[in-house]
């Protein structure tokens, strides 16, 4: 078959292991096997980590509510359906210091395991260098 349909209603969401912000694995669910797809809500005062990948670029889409984000040092403010690339090297950190939910795609490619149970202090301090659970100052 060319192509496979994960109904909203089907889809599996749950709170992401390091922060409890609740998101779908889209790519996942979908036997996606050239990239990572994953819907994230986040509600009022929650954040992603900060964190960068080996190899994999991202392309962030806001789909509901502000999207607030911080690439490098530069803090950016999305807008519903504003788009944003952020290659795998670079520090990034989506964070929600609004009063309303955010809703936001992220794409990855190439797929990229994040377990963190299995990854060697090396590799975290260098995907995670302030901690897996680390909050970004407008929400400390």
């Amino acid at each position: 078959m060319g192509y496979r349909l994960l109904p909203a209603a089907d889809a599996f969401w749950r709170p992401s292991n390091q922060m409890g912000v609740l998101n779908t694995d889209l790519g996942k669910q979908l036997g996606a096997a050239t990239l990572g797809a994953r819907l994230w809500r986040l509600a009022p005062g929650q954040a992603s980590t900060r964190h960068r990948h080996a190899a994999q670029h991202e392309l962030y889409v806001v789909l509901e509510g502000r999207g607030r984000v911080r690439v490098a040092g530069d803090l950016l403010t999305l807008e519903p359906l504003s788009a944003l690339y952020v290659e795998a090297d670079s520090l990034r950190q989506l964070f929600n210091d609004t009063d309303a939910d955010a809703l936001w795609l992220v794409v990855g490619a190439p797929p990229e395991a994040a377990n963190t149970l299995e990854m060697t202090p090396d590799q975290l301090a260098h995907l995670y260098p302030d901690g897996p659970k680390a909050l970004p100052p407008e929400l400390s």
